[in-house]
């Protein structure tokens, strides 16, 4: 190890930034259930979702404020715990979290301003209507009276609201549309606890868990007396989240409900109590090879579902009459999620209550299991969810959350759950692995008449049949084959789409060469048909929005001059509501290609705070840049082959692209998803660029097992 440091700049250190810091009232008055106002004039605005590192903990109190008429640095921000009375949809997933809470949110803070100026009004006997707020304040005009919020806040806390609330013009935003900076970003970058690993309750012990070894095994036996015998070790439990009569949530997949848990009182003894333990294992399905995996979904791409899943036209007579037929498969492994912040949880287990603490996207759906499990009323189980460093989908699936609660049951204390990175790297919960098939049908003018994709993966297919390039070709086909394993999947950022943007939009690039044109145009092509006459009536996205985007970024990325030593690919998809379109720039660098710049069109609606915004979409970029090129997640008598960052490869910081920009198309229209879109199309962009530069196509991810494509 080697440490560095600097006599200068040791003895000159930068002036801090000044923090703002608000004077706290005396007295807080509920207006409802998403603020409260100080008697000082001080808003606390709680956010009901969880923050996964999407930033809604800022941006949806900055929807409240914004028809609130408050000022950004009069508010104050609180993570909400799970209510379901107060709040809708307490998710965080499918990035949804503004779409669903848009128009709640709004009313939220249109009802708390509603009361205020209701009660000015009454207090001088003057219309409703000749009353104005502005930053805290309900002003008179007319008489030169003006009072703040926290005057009015006692008595507007009584008012009988109407049924409809009139909304701000988006025209008239101070809020929405401005940069804010993150609530919790001084406390993130001065290591303050903010996470569920932080949680730290009196009286608390730590808890580690021991699962199977492979998939399809479970346990037989533990001699937990070396490991009991250990310095600061109180227990070694064995719990089972599989309980006969209790109704499963889809939250809670888990391929290894029956544990192991060592508890003590400190991480590290714990730890090593954990190598002490004596534990047998039973094998209850066969073990699975990643070899043996692929050809299983090879073979099974030879077969045909029993029903399609979308026919339009005559498929089979237009592939059979063509001229010229251009055939692709495109492959890509399991994958962990691997957050930062490995899967815990806090658990305080009582005869009638349980108090649960940690970093949940799915807080509703964890409440039930746990109730079910422990015995205890539903009413009765608290959730106050943490900020969470990482998800990416993983932490939708709470089994941590379980298991922490019966943990803390069985030894009968408040327990810490910590998982080590293999036991999280190895649990499951993976994205599936897939593989699918694209045809395209040309005739002798190279015509594209007909078009067939056919997707298969464990558990399930990445196809998604009614979205394009259904809708724009006659004779199209969509076909969906799925094959079980005893390895556990389920979402993974952006799932499906992850995949199945990256094969389609590399195969219609390749099409495009075939058919002798630029790939811009040729989809622009494609995408006038969609509006002008489109195929069906099941088309799962707005042809105009979607070219829309394609044209901005052709715009701002100077497609149509192409630069010397620059080697471009572009890619478009849509999902979660949301269009994008990416150009991605190669060079060359020292003799092999180098991602150099990324420009993304983004229509995702209004935009609340543009600088998280764009962080999400560069977060996206980086992200699925990394793992088409590095990473893969292999297994080898069930086991998982890679279990810690030593061997599963992530993204390094020379790796990501110098530069992204990024341009949002302003229409006005409501907020659409944000967080996921912008990585699936963003693989087949790179795949696009680096075909130019090298002259091969890459059809199996991670890339870097093809061929060594990156300096």
């Amino acid at each position: 190890m080697v440490l560095g440091f600097s006599w200068l700049t040791s003895c000159a250190p930068e002036e801090a930034e000044e923090v703002l810091e608000l004077e706290l009232p005396e007295s807080w008055v509920e207006i409802n259930g998403f603020l409260k106002i100080g008697d000082n004039g001080v808003v606390t605005i709680y956010s009901p979702n969880p923050e996964i590192g999407q930033n809604v903990k800022t941006a949806m109190p900055m929807i409240i404020a914004e028809e609130l008429d408050i000022a950004w640095d009069q508010v104050i921000v609180e993570q909400a715990g799970l209510d379901t009375e107060k709040y809708t949809r307490q998710l965080a997933g499918g990035s949804q979290s503004i779409r669903h809470g848009w128009q709640s949110l709004r009313q939220a803070g249109a009802a708390a301003r509603y009361a205020l100026v209701s009660t000015a009004a009454q207090k001088w006997g003057v219309p409703m209507e000749e009353l104005t707020t502005a930053d805290g304040v309900v002003s008179h005009e007319a008489t030169q009276q003006s009072i703040g919020y926290g005057e009015l806040a006692g008595e507007a806390a009584t008012v009988e609201l109407p049924e409809e609330l009139p909304l701000k013009d988006p025209a008239d935003f101070k809020i929405i549309g401005k940069s804010k900076k993150n609530v919790d970003g001084r406390k993130i970058v001065t290591g303050q606890p903010l996470y569920g690993i932080d949680v730290q309750k009196e009286g608390m012990l730590t808890a580690m868990i021991v699962h199977p070894p492979a998939f399809g095994m479970k346990l037989k036996s533990v001699d937990a007396a070396a490991a009991e015998a250990m310095p600061g070790i109180r227990k070694v439990v064995t719990i089972n989240a599989d309980k006969e009569g209790v109704e499963k949530q889809w939250s809670d997949t888990n391929a290894f409900p029956e544990l192991v848990a060592v508890v003590g009182e400190t991480t590290w003894q714990v730890m090593k109590a954990k190598k002490a333990l004596q534990v047998e294992w039973e094998r209850t399905s066969p073990a699975e090879d990643s070899a043996a995996h692929a050809t299983a979904l090879e073979e099974l791409m030879a077969t045909t579902p029993d029903e399609a899943a979308r026919k339009d036209g005559d498929p089979a007579a237009a592939f059979a009459g063509a001229d010229q037929v251009l055939e692709r498969t495109y492959t890509a492994p399991f994958l962990a999620h691997n957050t930062m912040e490995p899967m815990n949880f806090y658990a305080n287990v009582k005869a009638d209550a349980v108090e649960l603490e940690g970093p949940i996207q799915t807080p509703e759906f964890l409440r039930p299991t746990v109730a079910g499990l422990t015995g205890v009323a539903p009413a009765n189980v608290s959730i106050m969810m943490t900020r969470m460093g990482g998800g990416f989908g993983r932490r939708l699936y709470g089994n941590f959350g379980v298991e922490a609660a019966l943990i803390s049951q069985a030894v009968n204390a408040p327990v810490k759950l910590i998982y080590t990175r293999e036991d999280d790297m190895t649990q499951g919960t993976y994205r599936p692995d897939y593989r699918v098939t694209y045809r395209a049908a040309l005739d002798a003018d190279k015509n594209l008449i007909g078009f067939h994709v056919k997707g298969s993966g464990t558990n399930g297919s990445p196809v998604f049949a009614n979205r394009f390039p259904a809708g724009t070709i006659d004779n199209y086909l969509a076909e969906n084959l799925g094959k079980e394993s005893n390895i556990s999947t389920g979402a993974w950022r952006a799932p499906r789409s992850n995949f199945i943007a990256g094969a389609e939009q590399s195969f219609l690039d390749e099409l495009a060469e075939v058919m002798g044109k630029d790939p811009v145009d040729m989809r622009l092509e494609l995408f006038d048909r969609a509006i002008q006459n489109p195929v069906g009536s099941d088309n799962d996205y707005d042809a105009e929005r979607y070219a829309g985007v394609i044209r901005l970024v052709r715009e701002k990325s100077g497609w149509d001059t192409p630069q010397d030593g620059v080697y471009r690919g572009m890619a478009a998809y849509y999902c979660h509501n949301s269009y994008v379109a990416q150009v991605l720039d190669v060079v060359m660098d020292n003799g092999k290609p180098k991602v150099d710049k990324v420009y993304c069109a983004v229509d995702c609606g209004i935009v609340v705070n543009p600088d998280a915004a764009r962080n999400q979409i560069e977060g996206g970029i980086v992200d699925g840049i990394g793992h088409a090129m590095y990473s893969t997640l292999t297994f080898k008598d069930g086991a998982a082959e890679q279990q810690n960052f030593d061997k599963y490869r992530l993204i390094r910081h020379r790796e990501a692209p110098r530069e992204i920009e990024v341009f949002f198309v302003e229409n006005g229209i409501d907020p659409t998803g944000l967080g996921e879109p912008s990585l699936p199309p963003i693989m087949a962009a790179l795949a696009n660029a680096l075909a130019k530069a090298t002259g091969e196509r890459l059809y199996h991810q991670p890339f870097t097992l093809q061929q060594e494509v990156l300096g």
